[in-house]
């Protein structure tokens, strides 16, 4: 088979987005535009990649790994030029370049590995990836004679007649390399924009008497690029659909898929299921056989069989047969084990609790190692920052905090303690203790006037 490198057009400014993040790093189900393209070619067993950036590239290039090569076009004068300013990493490839937009992250690996099949079997010098759009687009149309691709008129340089083809270009190409750069000098920039059009070398080797071709595909959604941030929302719905349908083949239930937000990349289990509201972001992970309410979970391992109800999870992990929520907050490197039940408006923040802990409602954990079997009452508090410093607890298994407890950290409490409500825990307490920590009553008669 042909060696196949790829170049990333992401040198365009965006500036339609209205913003100072460049174009291709805003995200789509939690994954760079810009890096879905790239993820996309690599799928296909792509391994050299460039990326053709602006002179002033800095955050896109922090934003990727250093596994690409960067190519500079230092003035924006169209497509063709953009390709054509990856020269030096052309020449040191051989084969054929698959040339692909970086702002359009719809055409995933199966799309472009039956493109690049149709290429490889046609022999095709040129191959272009298209698609027949009926609403009112700005995308460059196909022209054919007799079924044969011949050229491509942008929108701006269409006539009347052009403008009523329904076949148009996606942007992604399969090309000859060698042929390529020897077509380098053969475009120009006489159209409305005053541009080089990457599109000019289809009409060049077909001059040429090169093998041309189009691939047209049945999914129109793989034209689509973001230009705007309406394009922004359009792509990501579709993507959202794609990826909620594969979850739900895989054997979860989606109540509702139209209000369920998943990232690309996340894993869940057969027989979870998930309730319209809930937004699952990041590399998480989720077991099988859980029920999951109007939650937001975020870069978190769940086991089996859990319920969450309501509840935020942020960069946690949990074991199985675990009650959360409704209104918990596991902030980040909290973790439990199993058969747990954190209740209303409990707060874990770097946490470590073993299996059959307790906290059923209104508490702070923040610090704290917590043992087997312990039960937290109502309003207990780790008060776990000085004001300088933050400081870490203990407490062994069996034990039992009362309800309105604050424990100043750093504090042991031996397994087996019970402690009375009210408490304010200052020092370590041995096993099997029973600690009270508050002053004495004192009433008093109100003096009557």
């Amino acid at each position: 088979m042909t060696k196949i490198s790829a170049v990333i057009l992401a040198a365009g400014k965006g500036t339609r987005m209205r913003s100072d993040t460049p174009k291709v790093l805003f995200k789509v189900c939690g994954k760079e535009i810009l890096r879905h393209v790239a993820d996309n070619a690599a799928d296909c067993g792509i391994d050299d990649i460039a990326i053709v950036v602006s002179p002033n590239s800095d955050e896109i290039r922090a934003n990727l790994t250093d596994k690409y090569t960067y190519c500079v076009q230092y003035t924006p004068l169209g497509t063709g030029d953009a390709l054509l300013s990856s020269k030096e990493f052309l020449r040191k490839q051989g084969g054929k370049v698959l040339v692909m937009c970086g702002d359009a992250p719809l055409i995933d690996k199966n799309s472009l590995n039956e493109f690049i099949g149709y290429a490889e079997r046609g022999e095709y010098d040129l191959c272009l990836l298209s698609a027949d759009i009926t609403t009112k687009n700005s995308y460059g149309r196909i022209v054919r004679e007799n079924g044969q691709l011949r050229r491509i008129v942008e929108t701006k340089d269409a006539d009347e007649n052009e403008l009523l083809i329904t076949e148009v270009n996606s942007g992604t190409y399969l090309i000859d390399i060698e042929k390529l750069l020897e077509s380098a000098g053969e475009i120009n920039c006489n159209n409305a924009q005053g541009e080089y059009y990457l599109t000019d070398f289809v009409e060049v080797f077909a001059k040429k008497g090169y093998k041309i071709g189009a691939y047209k595909t049945n999914d129109s959604d793989v034209v689509l690029g973001v230009n705007t941030r309406v394009d922004l929302a359009k792509i990501t719905k579709v993507m959202q659909k794609r990826i909620n349908e594969e979850i739900m083949l895989s054997g979860v239930t989606l109540v509702d898929p139209d209000n369920t937000y998943i990232d690309k990349g996340v894993v869940i289990g057969r027989d979870t299921v998930i309730w319209p509201g809930t937004i699952i972001t990041g590399k998480t992970t989720i077991g099988e056989g859980n029920e999951i309410y109007s939650s937001r979970i975020a870069d978190c391992t769940i086991g089996d069989k859990n319920l969450i109800e309501a509840s935020t999870l942020e960069e946690s992990s949990m074991g199985d047969g675990n009650k959360i929520g409704p209104y918990a907050h596991f902030r980040p490197k909290s973790a439990i084990g199993d058969n747990l039940k954190i209740g209303n408006f409990v707060e874990l923040k770097n946490a470590k609790l073993s299996d059959g802990v307790k906290a059923s409602h209104h508490a702070y954990l923040g610090d704290v190692d917590i043992e087997e079997n312990v039960n937290i009452g109502c309003g207990v508090i780790f008060a776990n920052y000085d004001g300088v410093n933050k400081h870490r607890s203990y407490v062994g298994r069996d034990s039992f905090i009362g309800c309105n407890t604050t424990i100043i950290s750093p504090v042991n409490v031996g397994k087996g303690t019970f402690v009375a409500a009210g408490a304010n825990v200052t020092d370590d307490t041995p096993e099997d203790s029973f600690v009270i920590a508050r002053a004495r009553q004192e009433t008093k008669r109100k003096r009557h006037k």
